[in-house]
């Protein structure tokens, strides 16, 4: 008796955790969404202009599931490897999910990427342009793209160096006939991010695309003042990674 009375309260502490982690995750989203929905208007946009990414890299499946319960739809990850292995199983619970990629892709995983993914924001090189659109073919899937462009220029960071990202965007149209949906940028974290904003907005332009992935949870508000359609929240979401 005294058994099966500690294990109904342990049941009972087990569900209300997950009642807290519910209501905590439904918190936090409320709050980065409203952030979100002023940034944009004081720019005379609306909060469906910009599409709220929720990093979940490092997190499980049992630390996901509360922010899809909170409502979210479209979720980031930088590995390949790792999103393999906790989303088929939570896209099938929720089969309108939205996967992006938003790390450093490699061509040995491009395979696994397309059949994975719905978006991909680290389109870099003309490797993995070409590897990504023989895998649609090949797959019949239509994933959309991103260019990452390096605005800091840094050597240590992948992307497109910006001199040469309205051209790359034109081979990716022209001659593999990618539909490239928009840029990427992550700036340094010693520098302004908003300048870094204002000049990926401006190579879009040039390139012809309307998307603009960037911002992150400390600087996802400049970014949507600055043009973003997508922004990448993790920490801000999710709270500090183990």
């Amino acid at each position: 008796m005294g058994q099966g009375g500690g294990r109904l309260a342990h049941g009972e502490m087990s569900r209300k955790g997950n009642e807290l982690a519910m209501d905590s995750a439904a918190e936090r989203l409320g709050e980065i969404k409203a952030r979100i929905k002023t940034s944009a208007e004081g720019q005379g946009r609306t909060a469906s202009d910009v599409t709220l990414i929720a990093v979940s890299k490092t997190f499980d499946a049992d630390a996901i599931r509360p922010v899809i319960a909170a409502g979210q739809r479209h979720f980031g990850e930088n590995r390949v490897q790792e999103a393999q292995g906790k989303w088929p199983s939570l896209q099938a619970e929720t089969p309108e999910i939205v996967l992006h990629l938003i790390g450093p892709l490699q061509s040995n995983k491009a395979k696994e990427a397309v059949a994975l993914f719905d978006a991909i924001h680290s389109i870099d090189r003309e490797k993995i342009a070409r590897t990504v659109a023989g895998e649609m073919e090949r797959q019949g899937r239509r994933l959309t793209l991103f260019v990452q462009v390096n605005t800091g220029e840094e050597p240590q960071k992948a992307g497109v160096m910006p001199k040469d990202a309205v051209a790359f965007v034109a081979m990716c149209r022209d001659e593999l006939g990618l539909e490239i949906s928009g840029l990427m940028c992550i700036p340094p974290v010693d520098e302004e991010a908003a300048v870094h904003f204002a000049f990926l907005a401006k190579l879009a332009k040039e390139a012809g695309v309307s998307g603009l992935s960037m911002g992150m949870s400390d600087d996802f508000e400049t970014a949507v003042e600055f043009g973003a359609t997508h922004v990448r929240v993790g920490s801000a979401i999710f709270g500090g990674r183990g």
